[in-house]
């Protein structure tokens, strides 16, 4: 933590300090370059980690003797999550943190001007991709591709003729339309067709790849002893990715420093970003704490007719260690200890549902990832439609599953979800200046909903255990 908020205290302040120097282009270049480097080594090791937490987390279930209460796991994970994302969804739109235009629109980018029905066909088409090779670098989108245009041209003998299925782009229409008015009028230009084609989009299909390991981790969990060996090769691998981004998350206070000193070489007021900044953590924090002190507790009363708060109680010292430690990982061994003294949750219940619950469950980083996405759409001065919208809520619940338990995860899977709605990603520098006080805030709400969910788990499952 002490090496992220250094990096943060460089970056503002060489940042500040170059502003008055009227650097030329190629040298702020220079300076987002070790920026650059820390968000390319975060999307070489994105589908890796999804695919194999996914897979890990799915295959450790046993659905023949665990059915009952995998089953009921699974259920709470996705009905608390997707609130989750609804919440972030609803109080981003409401106060709005990006709106003080902090950012200038990209030159090539941003959400593609297609219809709400095509944005929510494409959501459902990219869910089963044709390849899932090609799925990791290629998605599937419907564009408005081209104008058919008949046009009449006047020969030099006076003779006309007709030119008929010319294609023009519709960006280049619509950049040219007023300056082409005289012309199109002179040529007797008149518009026959607008066409839709199916494109590959070079973004990664990140729905696609998890709807994918989902269902190979479930296939994988019915089979036990025959698909041990690749059971135990996807744990191997998923560890192994895991120690790859804890080592880059070691060079990310150098990333943070480049990305914001660049960010505010190029920004036109540094107070707009301020308050666009705080607008953002409050409405983060807001969130997550609705979530954590109302939507679970609602949850919790409703199914088991007991006081919530006894479980905030019992599990105290657990949340207070995610506080400090920004892990789900790193508190499970003291989440178990507490429910079973404290609340005396059977070691059965805690030792299957914890676990998955750190792989699976992370209400506090979906919440994140829907707000930061909204946010930056806004800091670009880009309107998400409905259908946009939706896509981020979806992509970034199941974003959430493969987002790993390790300190600043949820932004590692926030790099996805900006790329489901082709917002560029370096925005993420910005956002990441002030995550490791968020991070730390999200993990104590993903710690306590895992141990919620453990003692929902328990109680329906009390006459079998």
């Amino acid at each position: 933590m002490l090496t992220c908020v250094l990096g943060v205290l460089l970056g503002v302040l060489l940042g500040c300090s170059l502003r008055s120097a009227n650097l030329s282009e190629t040298s702020i270049h220079l300076v987002k370059f070790p920026g650059e480097m820390l968000m390319r080594m975060l999307k070489m090791l994105i589908i890796p980690i999804i695919v194999t937490s996914v897979i890990t987390g799915l295959a450790s279930m046993d659905l023949k003797k665990s059915g009952r209460m995998g089953v009921h796991a699974v259920t709470y994970y996705m009905v608390t999550t997707t609130l989750a994302v609804v919440l972030g969804v609803v109080l981003v739109t409401i106060i709005q943190p990006g709106k003080q235009k902090t950012i200038p629109t990209p030159r090539e980018g941003g959400p593609s001007s297609v219809s709400t029905l095509d944005t929510f066909l494409d959501l459902i088409r990219n869910l089963f991709p044709e390849n899932i090779i090609a799925a990791c670098f290629q998605v599937v989108k419907r564009q408005y591709h081209s104008l058919v245009v008949q046009m009449r041209m006047n020969l030099s003998n006076g003779a006309q003729t007709n030119i008929n299925f010319i294609e023009v782009p519709l960006k280049i229409a619509t950049q040219n339309a007023t300056n082409a008015t005289n012309a199109i009028e002179l040529l007797n230009q008149t518009v026959t067709k607008m066409t839709r084609k199916l494109q590959q989009s070079p973004s990664p299909n990140v729905l696609g790849i998890i709807i994918f390991s989902i269902f190979f981790g479930i296939m994988l969990s019915k089979i036990r002893e025959e698909g041990k060996v690749v059971s135990d090769f996807f744990s191997a691998l998923n560890t192994i990715f895991m120690k790859m981004i804890t080592v880059i998350i070691w060079y990310s206070p150098i990333g943070i420093c480049s990305m914001l000193a660049g960010n505010l070489l190029t920004l036109g007021s540094i107070q707009d970003l301020i308050e666009s900044l705080g607008m953002y953590m409050l409405t983060v924090i807001l969130g997550l704490m609705i979530h954590v002190l109302i939507t679970l507790p609602l949850i919790y009363f409703a199914i088991t007719r007991k006081n919530p708060f006894r479980v905030f109680v019992a599990i105290s010292q657990a949340a207070l260690t995610a506080l400090g430690t920004a892990s789900s990982a790193g508190t499970l061994p003291l989440s178990i200890q507490c429910l079973e003294q404290n609340l005396g949750i059977d070691e059965r219940v805690t030792k299957f549902v914890l676990p998955l619950g750190a792989t699976m469950n992370m209400d506090g980083t979906a919440l994140l990832e829907g707000v930061a996405a909204i946010t930056i759409a806004q800091m670009y001065q880009l309107d998400l439609s409905i259908g946009q919208i939706f896509t981020i809520s979806v992509t970034a619940t199941f974003a959430s599953i493969g987002a790993a338990a390790i300190p600043s995860a949820g932004l590692v899977t926030l790099v996805l979800v900006l790329s489901a709605i082709g917002l560029p990603s370096e925005a993420v520098g910005l956002l990441w200046s002030i995550d490791w006080l968020l991070d730390r805030i999200r993990t104590c709400v993903n710690v306590t909903g895992d141990c919620m969910g453990a003692v929902i788990v328990q109680h329906l499952n009390r006459h079998m255990l």
